[in-house]
């Protein structure tokens, strides 16, 4: 029977305990091993909440080993659980989803299918949405990931092929591109990566209003993703393409305004100023439109719409200029 390990990157949040008990209560093999990564920047962390999420699985509470992370993000936290693995699998789970009751004999059945040339087999991820009412624009972006390719989220790799191609990319910070990168890295070396049956449950955490513009931030990883990937890594990575140049141009109108108002070109200055407001105006009300129209979340969207398309463009130029001599892997310098 194929044999696996479980690696959790986890800050410790609330949702790891609900994370482990799924897992603990799941039918099936049980992982031979479950690495917990510790990524709290704390060097002295509080023990207190880690232990009561240990203590929700139960008897594979033996089988869990739990290692520092060094709050060097979720990349170089899957990487640092990868080496202590010595099974032929690892599935990768974030803390915040929950498997579903027969995730374990899913799983297994998963691996066993899989071909010799299959480097990972991805879960199927579903995310609940409030019924009697539209999701919020924070909902429908969380949602989205039901529609992602080769999300960490629960994404199982065959050991020998991360180790081949090195793992994650640790450049990647946050939990934003960096499972394409190595999706990408992975078939350009000539494995492949099916989906798989077993299903997992990414519920919606709840966000402050600003969660959409600290996720700009994300902008500076599309900058490396092109610069390791080339500029079709869209295509390749199945990717939507976003609205950064719509952004960069909404952007660009904005500053012009103020320039040429303050160097008294009043005209030039409104028109520029017009099309800064149409561009808000109509990112505003893409993001209005599908939502549920209450008055915090029309609050929320005419607040961060305005504040989202220089955030995106400065996050974009940064990581360009950050990245600027980061070499392409070989398929995309051909």
């Amino acid at each position: 029977m194929t044999s696996y390990a479980v690696v959790v990157p986890t800050l410790v949040r609330d949702t790891l305990a609900d994370c482990l008990a799924a897992l603990a209560a799941a039918t099936g093999p049980p992982p031979a091993a479950i690495v917990l990564v510790d990524d709290r920047p704390d060097p002295d962390p509080d023990p207190g909440p880690l232990e009561y999420a240990l203590s929700v699985l139960g008897d594979l509470r033996t089988r869990t080993t739990v290692v520092g992370g060094g709050g060097r993000g979720p990349a170089a936290a899957r990487n640092a659980g990868l080496r202590t693995v010595t099974e032929p699998w690892v599935a990768f789970l974030d803390d915040d989803v929950q498997v579903g009751p027969h995730w374990c004999a899913q799983l297994v059945q998963d691996l066993e299918e899989a071909s010799p040339d299959t480097a990972g087999v991805q879960g199927v991820i579903t995310v609940p949405l409030p019924d009697g009412r539209r999701p919020t624009d924070w909902e429908r972006g969380t949602a989205g990931l039901a529609r992602a390719r080769w999300i960490t989220a629960d994404m199982a790799y065959r050991t020998e092929a991360l180790e081949r191609v090195g793992g994650f990319d640790e450049r990647f910070p946050r939990a934003f591109r960096e499972d394409a990168d190595l999706a990408l890295r992975l078939l350009d070396a000539g494995w492949r990566i099916r989906r798989g049956r077993r299903t997992t449950l990414h519920p919606v955490r709840p966000a402050s209003r600003w969660a959409s513009v600290r996720q700009q931030r994300g902008n500076a990883d599309d900058a490396l993703m092109r610069r390791l990937h080339g500029p079709d890594w869209w295509d390749k990575a199945v990717a939507p393409r976003g609205r950064i140049r719509r952004h960069a141009a909404i952007t660009a109108a904005g500053a012009a305004a103020c320039v040429l108002a303050a160097a008294g070109h009043r005209r030039v200055a409104a028109a520029c100023a017009l099309g800064w407001a149409a561009g808000t105006a109509e990112f505003a009300r893409a993001r209005i439109a599908p939502g549920p129209r209450t008055r915090d979340e029309v609050t929320t969207m005419l607040a961060t719409s305005v504040l989202i398309p220089p955030a995106a463009t400065w996050h974009r130029i940064a990581g360009a200029w950050r990245h600027r001599r980061a070499p392409a892997w070989p398929e995309a310098a051909r």
